[in-house]
């Protein structure tokens, strides 16, 4: 597969992984992701494997609107990073949680097929405003 075939599958999974995310689709998601799976979320804290899994099993994450765009991958050899801005409107049990986020997301090729090892969100702010500067007389 050349490089842009590789981009194009993953722009593929990556549609693939926020319809599988949206709809709580377990059995894909076992196959997406790498059993080393490390989910980092916007607060920081890590979820393995099953923990991300848990969260849809028990039906204690859902969205109601799940949305990818501003995707970029690149390409190495058995790896791939792809980054995109993500936005939600989802609750966790019970909660609220919207949220706009930088996401990266790690792709790695074994066992003959793209697996995800990991994902990284990162809340998206406003963009950074100095003070105004004193002024001397």
């Amino acid at each position: 597969m050349n490089r842009e075939e590789t981009e194009q599958e993953m722009t593929r999974l990556v549609d693939a992984w926020v319809a599988a995310e949206s709809r709580a689709d377990v059995t894909f998601l076992e196959t997406l992701l790498a059993e080393d799976f490390i989910g980092i979320g916007p607060l920081g804290f890590m979820l393995t494997k099953q923990q991300w899994l848990d969260r849809h099993r028990s039906g204690d994450l859902t969205y109601q609107a799940l949305t990818v765009d501003e995707v970029n991958v690149r390409v190495y050899d058995a790896a791939a990073l792809v980054t995109c801005r993500q936005t939600q409107r989802a609750a966790y049990r019970g909660g609220s949680i919207p949220g706009e986020f930088r996401a990266t997301l790690a792709f790695v090729h074994q066992e003959g097929r793209w697996q995800l090892a990991g994902i990284q969100l990162s809340a998206m702010g406003q963009p950074f405003t100095p003070p105004a500067q004193a002024t001397q007389s």
